[in-house]
């Protein structure tokens, strides 16, 4: 599985590339490529060229047009030539295997698409079994349509599922069609292994979740990186791991926290992302659980970031995929103290923007219907966490009368552990 592994002992140099259509403008395609380069960067990449075309939409042969092509070929000559070799080209969209075998013979260097690299980076964060078997499974997915491009990479695997051979396909000729079949049941029959696997994974998962008493359940979703774990920190005074990288969380972790003597449990979820790959979300379902069996979604947004409101619809979209887009909900808008904006001039007419208004202003907009739905905070410089926890209480308590018998409620703040 070392196709999807672009860093180990050294940073390897990438350059992107993006499309600008009729429903991607100038603005959007740089939002996006900022956004793949902070992939790259997380997943070890040093980004030294954006490359984009105004397209109507992809080419299904290069992505790009030949001409856009041939110009980055050019690029990538000039830069070996001056001993600054090009490691890598990455792709803003997913690749067809058609693809990525034609771009790679013309620009003779490793391609990747948004989807591989976000393999790479969950590969590199998987910690636990359940983890890492869920990224397995989303690796084996992604090569599976590949498989005639990546045949000749795959590791041998001994016993295997019986010998290779069948009529294949038209075209394929000599040991290739052999081998090419043989890889193929290989992957599928550990697809099956691996959702197998999960299975046993999740049913033990369901069993703790039962286990865990009669506690009202909180979950952090949002974005990637707008500052989840931080905030699991704050509440339950634990050491979740958290970094200023995209995915710096992949397993969910569960914690008992307690506000004003009323426990309740808080989990921490893997971050949504734009253009986020179905296969990723499919074999991450299990460990979604969290967010499907909660009583109330802390939805944490990076109110500092220009794109704050797109990224509150990724996520919203994602729940409703997920059948949650009903639950309780309290958006925490995160990261304040980060917030920028430039004051516009007097005579300036042009339309209010979240870049010419302070935040004050910003809550005053749609965010005022929110009323106690929402809450402003720094996590970071432990902003307003004080106004949080009151409200994060409120909540909960509310809930716990409402779910379990009064009694049950006081019993459970006297006794959290049973």
């Amino acid at each position: 599985m070392k196709e999807f592994v672009i860093s180990e002992a050294k940073v390897e140099t990438a350059v992107l590339v993006g499309l600008i259509t009729p429903r991607q403008d100038e603005a959007k395609t740089k939002e996006y490529l900022d956004e793949l380069e902070f992939l790259a960067d997380t997943a070890g990449a040093k980004v030294v060229r954006r490359f984009t075309q105004r397209a109507g939409g992809s080419s299904s042969i290069t992505y790009v047009g030949s001409g856009k092509l041939d110009e980055i070929a050019s690029y990538i000559r000039d830069e070996e030539e001056n001993e600054r070799p090009v490691g890598m080209v990455i792709f803003d969209d997913e690749l067809s295997a058609k693809q990525i075998r034609n771009i790679e013979k013309a620009l003779g260097v490793k391609i990747l698409d948004r989807t591989s690299l976000i393999l790479d980076i969950f590969a590199m964060r998987a910690q636990t079994a359940a983890a890492k078997t869920q990224v397995e499974l989303a690796q084996y997915r992604y090569m599976l349509p590949r498989l005639q491009r990546l045949w000749t990479h795959l590791e041998r695997q001994g016993g295997g599922s019986g010998s290779g051979g069948g009529k294949g396909s038209v075209g394929l000729r000599g040991p290739g069609e052999t081998q090419l079949e043989m890889d193929r049941r290989i992957i599928l029959h550990r697809i099956t292994l691996l959702k197998q696997r999960l299975a046993e994974i999740d049913q033990q998962k369901t069993t703790q979740r039962k286990n865990r008493g009669r506690l009202i359940r909180v979950a952090l979703v949002g974005y990637t990186n707008v500052g989840k774990s931080t905030i699991m920190n704050l509440l339950s005074k634990s050491e979740v791991f958290a970094e200023n990288k995209l995915f710096a969380t992949l397993d969910t972790t569960v914690r008992k926290v307690v506000v004003e003597n009323l426990p309740f449990l808080l989990a921490d979820t893997v971050g949504f992302i734009r253009k986020l790959p179905t296969d990723l979300v499919d074999s991450f379902k299990s460990t979604l659980d969290e967010v499907r069996e909660a009583d109330l979604l802390l939805h944490v947004v990076d109110i500092s970031h220009p794109d704050f409101e797109e990224q509150i619809s990724v996520v919203e979209k994602t729940l409703a995929d997920l059948g949650c887009a009903e639950k309780p909900s309290m958006i925490v808008f995160n990261k304040t103290d980060n917030y920028k904006w430039v004051e516009k001039a007097p005579d300036d007419l042009t339309p209010e923007t979240r870049e010419n208004i302070n935040l004050e202003r910003l809550k005053r907009t749609w965010m005022a219907k929110l009323n106690d739905n929402c809450i402003f905070i720094s996590a970071l410089q432990k902003q307003n966490i004080d106004e949080f926890r009151t409200i994060l209480y409120q909540k909960v308590r509310e809930m716990h009368v409402q779910k379990y018998p009064y009694n049950d409620f006081l019993y459970n703040i006297e006794s959290p552990e049973e």
